[in-house]
């Protein structure tokens, strides 16, 4: 447990950040109002995610490792890490899709069939819903943080001579 504390620390953080940033959205009016902004702007979630994902690896690096940290432990952190915040992303997309924003998915799906996007609300509703979504939100976790994880490693590792 104690060489992956650190690692759940910061899942758990990411995903308050994550919550944090849907409640952010919801009070912006991008899950109504707005809607039609929110498949760009929603992606802008990029940035404080690698934020707390370069501040876990340094952590890492500098509380676990004291401050020498190579590649490949970085990378095998990550990967930890990103185990980790895809097994939450369920509680996390359960909490978004019921508490924070129940009516997203009636606003997606209404707006998606006015704008073309499917032909019928049906279909429209095979694609919003809880289940696609927290699927989505496990395979995502798991490629983005693996893929953020390895070209942060290049800058965050200890180089010869450090």
């Amino acid at each position: 447990m104690k060489h992956i504390k650190i690692e759940l620390k910061w899942a758990v953080i990411f995903t308050a950040v994550t919550l944090l940033w849907m409640v952010l959205e919801k009070l912006s009016g991008l899950h109504d109002q707005y809607i039609d902004y929110h498949l760009y702007l929603t992606n802008l979630f990029a940035i404080p995610a690698i934020i707390v994902m370069v501040m876990a690896l340094k952590d890492k690096k500098n509380n676990f490792y004291g401050g020498q940290i190579s590649y490949k432990e970085g990378l095998i952190s990550g990967i930890i890490l990103s185990i980790f915040i895809a097994l939450l992303s369920p509680l996390a997309q359960w909490i978004t899709s019921y508490l924070i924003t129940p009516e997203y998915f009636t606003n997606v799906i209404k707006r998606s069939v006015e704008l073309g996007y499917y032909q019928t609300i049906a279909e429209a509703e095979a694609n919003f819903n809880y289940e696609n979504y927290a699927i989505q939100g496990v395979i995502g976790a798991l490629v983005m943080g693996i893929i953020t994880m390895a070209i942060a490693m290049i800058f965050i590792r200890t180089k010869e001579g450090e």
